[in-house]
């Protein structure tokens, strides 16, 4: 596990010594109505970069932006053939992942990788832990230099689910915390503005030391935590530099700055463990922003759990997963197949009883077949000959029953971990086993309904032909109900989650309301009151979703209806009737 030097940035792009070959090549990009990549490459041979070869598409996009639009067509359009990757922010955002510091880590799960120039969990390979490395993990580097990344693929800007990645969030110290999310908003309002302050945040970040690489084979409990801990001289509870603290007062300010910035965050999400779940916890999670949380659930097999020395059982996920949809926060569970001491057959059971039982039910989900890495405490056991990997052919089968399985109402965001080959000591190597076990289920004749198969993406719907339906189903909480937008196909052009608690809600402030816990409409994302010809927001479906969740939930009996907003999204909320009123803006349904 040698250690990565990280990456310098590129200068940035000139595009005018090239103002001819880039208009040649945008002049030819718009005469081609079904431009692909082979008739792209084409067009760029025709017009090479003098002396350095072919033209990167971020380049090309520079050109269009330095230049303007060709062959008639309007900017959006030509940058919607040139994007790279569109599928990024053809759900309605624009994900940016963060990740922070190396940090101590209560758990001991025998599977976790213990790479310590990372924060637990993560490897330096993977994509995301690159890019922090690269950005020493300071929050306004990291969120900025990406945000610049889309916006030179041409990808929009202005509407951001922001995602902090890293160990256990609960565990970090809180003046950290508040710290790590205010740089966060900071970078997205300077980022809006055209105010670039990376030099002095670069100034201010000093490098962690690097540790010595861990051996799983030989690795002893709290090796992790040990060396980390040294990395941040010796003192977890007081971590990091003064300079990395901040008080609410100063985290506050930076959120209402946002609310109207031209880069709002829609959306943020932290990641924790289940038994790190109370009414505490919750509310300092929501007062930070948040809106989404990542749970670990990894088994509802408690000897299983314990096998693979988690730390908590099923009980402790059963409570996290109530008290978090009582606060109206989107759960997005991971769950992991071939754990030590599993089976395939015991597997299929546990994803069933996931969605089968209504005290979990997770909204969102990520399928993590056990891969190991050297690092792991797992290795022992392995060599030892108690673990083995699934071949490719039992997990495809294993993988395919479960995303055939998975309700319309659920969105499997990913199925393996983006590992790389190198670092996967046992385990399949298969990356696009998504896609093979997507395959199988459609060779038998089967049917995919969860969100992300089913989403309309660039091709936008037709509003005459999309039809609002309600998926109902039980939780502990009560009852959730699912409101979609759908055409005539079962594409999903946007939602709605509403929760109806039975009974009193455990935080005072949602006493008597119903909970709007989602709204989410799908198509390439446009900036805040944008209109774009042919695109599925900004028309209408999110406002139609929360007048008919109002309706139901009046139905229902409900004085009021309580929204979880992000800050970004709190301007929204109040153009719709919703009010103030701390940490849950409120819509009074008498008279509605």
């Amino acid at each position: 596990m040698p250690s990565r030097v990280p990456r310098k940035p590129r200068a940035r792009f000139d595009p005018a010594p090239h103002r001819a070959a880039l208009e040649a090549i945008l002049a030819a990009v718009a005469a081609e109505p079904a431009l692909d990549a082979r008739r792209l490459d084409r067009i760029l041979r025709r017009h090479p970069r003098a002396g350095r070869g072919l033209f990167a598409k971020s380049e090309l996009v520079a050109g269009l932006r330095a230049f303007g639009p060709a062959g008639g067509l309007e900017e959006s359009e030509l940058l919607r053939r040139l994007r790279l990757r569109p599928v990024r922010t053809l759900s309605g955002v624009t994900p940016v992942t963060v990740l922070t510091r190396p940090f101590p880590c209560p758990g001991a799960c025998v599977f976790c990788p213990n790479d310590v120039r990372m924060p637990k969990s993560y490897l330096a390979d993977e994509p995301g832990a690159q890019r922090a490395e690269d950005n020493r993990f300071d929050p306004y580097l990291q969120t900025w230099n990406r945000l610049d990344a889309y916006r030179s693929m041409g990808h929009p800007t202005a509407k951001v689910e922001l995602i902090v990645l890293g160990g256990t969030w609960s565990h970090y110290p809180e003046p950290y915390q508040r710290w790590f999310v205010r740089r966060c908003f900071d970078a997205l309002n300077d980022f809006g503005a055209g105010r670039d302050r990376r030099a002095k945040a670069a100034a201010a970040s000093a490098d962690l030391a690097s540790p010595a690489p861990l051996d799983g084979r030989t690795l002893r409990a709290g090796d992790y935590n040990r060396a980390v801990a040294r990395a941040v001289d010796g003192a977890p509870s007081a971590y990091g530099p003064a300079r990395e603290a901040t008080d609410w007062a100063a985290l506050e300010t930076a959120q209402r700055a946002n609310e109207s910035a031209a880069s709002r965050c829609v959306g943020l999400v932290l990641e924790t463990r289940p038994d790190a779940i109370d009414e505490k916890e919750l509310r300092r999670l929501r007062r930070l922003g948040a809106t989404k949380l990542q749970l670990g659930v990894q088994s509802l097999d408690d000897a299983i759990l314990a096998r693979n020395q988690r730390g908590h059982g099923a009980d402790a996920t059963r409570r996290a997963f109530f008290l978090a949809r009582a606060a109206g926060f989107k759960l997005h569970a991971h769950w992991m197949p071939n754990l030590l001491g599993a089976t395939p057959e015991g597997d299929a059971a546990d994803y069933r009883r996931l969605f089968d039982d209504p005290d979990f039910r997770p909204d969102e989900l990520k399928l993590y077949p056990c891969l190991l890495v050297p690092s792991a405490e797992l290795a022992r056991h392995h060599a030892r000959g108690e673990w083995r990997p699934y071949d490719d052919e039992t997990l495809t089968a294993l993988l395919a029953d479960c995303i055939e399985a998975a309700p319309r109402w659920v969105r499997l965001t990913r199925v393996v971990r983006d590992f790389s080959a190198h670092d996967i000591a046992a385990g399949t190597h298969t990356a696009n086993l998504r896609e093979v076990a997507e395959r199988r289920v459609a060779e038998r004749g089967g049917a995919i309904r969860e969100i992300r198969r089913r989403e309309v993406r660039d091709e936008a719907p037709d509003a005459a032909q999309l039809t609002l339906r309600t998926a109902a189903y039980a939780t502990s909480l009560g009852e959730e109900r699912f409101l979609e937008w759908v055409d005539p196909d079962d594409r999903l052009a946007g939602f709605l989650r509403l929760a109806l608690p039975a009974d009193e809600a455990p935080l005072p402030e949602l006493a008597g309301c119903a909970l709007l816990r989602e709204v989410h409409v799908y198509g390439a994302s446009l900036a805040p009151g944008a209109r774009e010809r042919g695109a599925a927001q900004h028309g209408g479906l999110g406002r139609g979703l929360v007048e008919e969740a109002a309706r139901q939930a009046r139905a229902a009996g409900f004085a009021e209806l309580a929204v979880i907003a992000a800050v970004g999204t709190r301007p929204w909320y109040r153009r719709l009737g919703f009010r103030d009123a701390g940490l849950y803006p409120r819509l009074p349904l008498r008279g509605l």
